[in-house]
C-alpha cells in the first residue's frame, strides 16, 4: 500500500488457527515485522470447564501457542510481551474455577490491569446459559454467578495482587474452603496478614444486622 510503511497487529489474532500454520511462514512473518512490543490475545479464561462452555480452545491450546511464541521471540531475538485478556463471571465460572485461573496467573507471574466482567448480549450461547442456567446445546445446568458480591469476588481474584482487593479475595478464599492459598508459602494467593481483622470485620457486620 503506497506510503505505509508498517503494519503492526495488536490483538484479534486467532492463536489457535495460528498453530495450524505448518511452515511458520505466518508465524516468522508475525513476530519478525508485525508486532510493537505486545500482542494481545483472548484465552479469557484457564479453566476448561468455562472454556468449553465459552465455545474457546482448551487450556493445553493457550499454553503450546504460549510457549511457541516465546520460542519464536527467542528465535528472532525480540522481546515482545503476549497479554492476555480475561473474563470474569462467564456462565460456568464459579469461585473454584476463578481460583485456579488466579493460580495460573501467579505461576505466570502476570498481572492483568484489566479484566473483562461478563456481560449478557443478545442472541449469544453464553447469554442464553445466562439467563436460563441450561447450556442450550446438551441441555445440562450451568453455574451462573448472580450476585453482584460473587461477581466482585471472581474478579478480585484475577487482580489479587491488589491491596484494595485482599478482603474480597480472602472472603472467596474462606467461602471455597481454600485457606490454603493464604500465608507466605510459594503457591499463597494473599499473605495472612490483615487476616483477622478482615473475619472481625464480618463477623460484626453479620452481629449488627
Amino acid at each position: 500500500i503506497p506510503k505505509v510503511k508498517k503494519v503492526f497487529v495488536r490483538s484479534g489474532i486467532r492463536y489457535d488457527v495460528l498453530l495450524y500454520d505448518k511452515d511458520e511462514t505466518l508465524f516468522n512473518e508475525l513476530i519478525q515485522h508485525h508486532i510493537s512490543g505486545q500482542l494481545k490475545v483472548a484465552p479469557e479464561h484457564i479453566s476448561d470447564q468455562v472454556l468449553d462452555l465459552m465455545g474457546k480452545p482448551r487450556k493445553e491450546v493457550y499454553e503450546k501457542f504460549v510457549s511457541k511464541y516465546e520460542a519464536k521471540n527467542k528465535e528472532f531475538k525480540k522481546n515482545q510481551f503476549l497479554v492476555p485478556y480475561l473474563m470474569s463471571s462467564h456462565p460456568g465460572s464459579d469461585l473454584s474455577s476463578a481460583i485456579e485461573l488466579a493460580q495460573y496467573l501467579k505461576k505466570i507471574q502476570f498481572t492483568p490491569k484489566q479484566v473483562q466482567d461478563f456481560y449478557p448480549t443478545p442472541a449469544t450461547l453464553s447469554t442464553a446459559m445466562y439467563h436460563t442456567g441450561v447450556d442450550p446445546r446438551t441441555l445440562k445446568p450451568v453455574y451462573v454467578a448472580r450476585t453482584s458480591k460473587e461477581k466482585a469476588m471472581q474478579r478480585a481474584l484475577i487482580q489479587y495482587h491488589y491491596p484494595q482487593n485482599y478482603h474480597l479475595v480472602l472472603e472467596a478464599l474462606t467461602q471455597a474452603k481454600r485457606l490454603d492459598l493464604v500465608g507466605d508459602g510459594p503457591d499463597c494467593l494473599i499473605k495472612a496478614i490483615g487476616m483477622n481483622k478482615s473475619l472481625n470485620q464480618r463477623s460484626k457486620r453479620f452481629q449488627n444486622r
